[in-house]
């Protein structure tokens, strides 16, 4: 069975008849179930379509009234907030266009990813987005090269949602927030604040939306002059479990740091629980801050000091410049801007909490 969804062109029902040695007719009644044929030849067809990764024209279908318009969104898990809200946003545009939307969930695992996508092609699905941070290595870019081609060759759109594309020829448009810019402001502002012993926990080698985020505090620390050596990034991936487990580990090794910048705000939670669970307070010990600024951030106690990531605006966006410019939009890249939000977990490494207002990242 070919399923490498190479895009190498559409097979047509004429190939799968011919292969199944049947009419043109009778491989589409087989093919659309609506019509009575023999068992083994139905049986004959489904299996040469399968060989051949046979897909249904999604135009053709429209127009005898069977298209569809429907946007797919592929995430990593759906109890994410950050997710969930850019999810929202891909479903809210597309409601408010008159078009279903599918959510799907991976896991992180590639094979999952690639079966949603092969579902969503031969669903006929218009438009498919792909959500989320990934390790950036020639596997990735050799599977999202295949999904681009298939996609477009199904007269369907492959959009990656804070991910790179594999190259400017590969027919895939990129709409992403700038991760390095959010965590270089972020970074700075406890800079401002008097930290000089700064912690990045949550990084994830590999990560394309992480390692940004790293190199955004590493640039930081160095435009205000902390040495190179001064920087330390504990590598624990991120979710809660994460955040918490890290920072246990840490406080039991070193107090020889003054803030945590959380590799997202879910981390940052993991750090909370940790904090109070030594006996120590946020801020008044050590200063905290996170990323994404998920709507529960304001409500963790104390409320966190944030970089604002546009998830909703990121999702909407990807249905919207994708049906806005169909022709010219593959190959680009659309940069979305964050911004620090200042709340109460943030002072001076002498207690004093942070007052100031947040900055554009």
């Amino acid at each position: 069975m070919r399923n490498d969804m190479t895009g190498k062109g559409r097979v047509t029902i004429r190939e799968v008849a011919e292969r199944a040695g049947v009419s043109m007719a009778t491989a589409s009644r087989a093919l659309s179930g609506n019509h009575p044929v023999p068992t083994a030849t139905r049986a004959r067809v489904l299996r040469a379509a399968r060989d051949l990764d046979y897909v249904a024209n999604a135009h053709a279908r429209a127009l005898v009234g069977g298209g569809r318009k429907m946007a797919a969104v592929v995430v990593r898990q759906v109890t994410s907030p950050f997710y969930a809200q850019v999810a929202e946003g891909v479903e809210a545009e597309a409601a408010d266009r008159g078009w279903l939307c599918v959510v799907g969930a991976t896991g992180g695992d590639p094979q999952r990813e690639m079966e949603f996508v092969q579902l969503m092609r031969e669903e006929g699905a218009r438009l498919v987005i792909l959500v989320g941070g990934v390790v950036e290595d020639d596997a990735y870019r050799s599977r999202v090269a295949h999904y681009a081609q298939a996609l477009d060759a199904a007269g369907a759109r492959l959009v990656l949602c804070g991910r790179p594309a594999p190259g400017p020829e590969v027919p895939a448009l990129v709409v992403e927030f700038d991760n390095e810019a959010g965590a270089r402001a972020i970074t700075g502002h406890l800079l401002s604040a008097g930290h000089r012993r700064i912690v990045f926990l949550g990084g994830l080698p590999g990560n394309t939306a992480l390692d940004a985020r790293v190199a955004g505090y590493r640039a930081a620390l160095a435009e205000h002059g902390v040495p190179p050596e001064a920087a330390r990034v504990v590598d624990c991936g991120l979710g809660r479990p994460a955040g918490l487990r890290a920072m246990t580990e840490l406080l039991k090794e070193t107090r020889e740091f003054t803030a945590v910048f959380a590799g997202d705000d879910m981390v940052a939670a993991g750090v909370l629980r940790a904090v109070a669970d030594a006996g120590l307070r946020v801020p008044e010990d050590i200063s905290v801050v996170g990323y994404n600024d998920i709507p529960l951030a304001e409500d963790f106690d104390p409320p966190l000091t944030t970089v604002r990531t546009p998830a909703e605006e990121l999702g909407r966006a990807a249905v919207r410049i994708a049906l806005r410019d169909p022709e010219h939009a593959a190959g680009t890249r659309h940069l979305l801007g964050t911004h620090i939000v200042v709340r109460r977990s943030v002072a001076s490494p002498n207690g004093v909490p942070d007052r100031s207002v947040g900055g554009r990242g």
